[in-house]
């Protein structure tokens, strides 16, 4: 089978700093084959962001007819919303080989260099966290995009001289979870440049359902929508919590996931019906009872939970502020009225309301003088 007819499984191979990897057939074969079989192999397959599949398969249909690479493209968004996923589709749906590396693990330019020349004709090069690339990588890549050509330097002191080589046409992928950090003119260099949003509970039952197939896990409706509701909405989630249901009912249960066995284990595994992990909780906790609803900045919150500030910032925080369960203030974070009532715990007077809460907004930040 060749590696531009289906994208099936990663395989890792030599590339600057061990980054490369070039996706190849999968060999069936065990657990780990089902497992890498979840994700969706067309656009057909992909379940949820409705817009962003209709626009994509446009821009996909017009590049086969006319017989040329798609456009670059940029997919951002929060983690674990299908953005890899979605490198592989357009790969699989160009039916084109993929070369997966990602942002910080191109040091110097000669490590982008050496990716786009081992490129083939109509390869899709794939990087994730794009936004993290050094300004050395990106200046080699800005000729790379508009006119598939790279400038190479031979030579040192004054015998130096600069020549331009020739690079097939190719598609760069990009994926960022911080689309303000990506450079103007590099995000201006993207033909096609999307977000991925947030999941409805119904979109997240319907992958639930669709990869408890695949796992071979007996499932009913119920069971599947009481594990899509506490998924944040994010798909990585909620498989990554279908298989630990599935762990409890083949143990303690009867193998078949129903509504109360969901809720036993994911109540087991520590994730509440919010979909709140002990983290969460003890992220409010702090701000509730050890800081009796002051502010806190975000440097002290992450000492008394922890964890590192980034990994508080970027990972748990957003959940919670549009969850509607942490004011981000001027002045640090601060509990919300919610949060006192997911603990159970007496609300303090005078406490700021926080807005109706959506698990599927944005969450709205109020204005920061700087890191808190």
């Amino acid at each position: 089978m060749s590696p531009r007819r289906e994208i099936l499984h990663e395989e890792a191979v030599a590339g600057p700093e061990g980054a490369e990897r070039v996706v190849l057939p999968l060999q069936e074969e065990g657990e780990d084959a089902l497992e890498a079989s979840l994700r969706p192999r067309s656009l057909d397959d992909f379940i949820g962001q409705r817009q962003l599949r209709e626009r994509l398969g446009v821009v996909l249909e017009a590049a086969r007819r006319r017989g040329q690479p798609v456009d670059h493209l940029l997919f951002a968004g929060p983690p674990g919303l299908g953005k890899t996923t979605l490198a592989g589709i357009v790969a699989a749906e160009m039916r084109a080989n993929l070369r997966i590396t990602s942002g910080p693990a191109l040091v110097r330019s000669g490590d982008i260099a050496a990716l786009l020349t081992a490129l083939d004709p109509g390869d899709v090069l794939f990087i994730d966290e794009i936004h993290r690339l050094g300004r050395a990588v990106e200046e080699v890549l800005y000729p790379a995009m508009e006119d598939f050509q790279l400038d190479v330097v031979i030579g040192k002191g004054p015998t130096a001289r600069s020549i331009r080589l020739d690079l097939p046409r190719f598609t760069l992928v990009g994926a960022t979870t911080r689309t303000g950090l990506v450079t103007g003119p590099l995000r201006d260099r993207f033909g096609f440049v999307t977000r991925l949003d947030h999941y409805d509970p119904d979109e997240l039952e319907q992958i639930v359902t669709r990869s408890a197939r695949l796992l071979g896990v007996e499932s009913d409706a119920e069971g599947a929508a009481e594990i899509a509701r506490r998924s944040r909405g994010t798909p990585r989630l909620a498989i990554r919590l279908l298989r630990r249901v599935r762990d409890f009912v083949e143990v303690k249960g009867t193998g078949v996931i129903t509504r109360a066995s969901a809720r036993a284990g994911l109540e087991h595994f520590g994730v509440d019906e919010l979909g709140l992990d002990r983290l969460d909780r003890s992220i409010l906790e702090t701000l509730c009872i050890r800081f009796a609803g002051q502010p806190v900045g975000l440097s002290s919150l992450a000492v008394c939970v922890g964890e590192e500030p980034e990994t508080v910032e970027d990972v748990y925080e957003p959940f919670l502020v549009a969850c509607g369960l942490v004011l981000r203030t001027p002045r640090g974070r601060v509990a919300a009225e919610r949060a006192y009532v997911h603990l159970g715990l007496p609300t303090p007077s005078g406490l700021q309301s926080s807005p109706p809460p959506s698990l599927f907004d944005e969450a709205t930040e109020q204005p920061e003088s700087g890191r808190i």
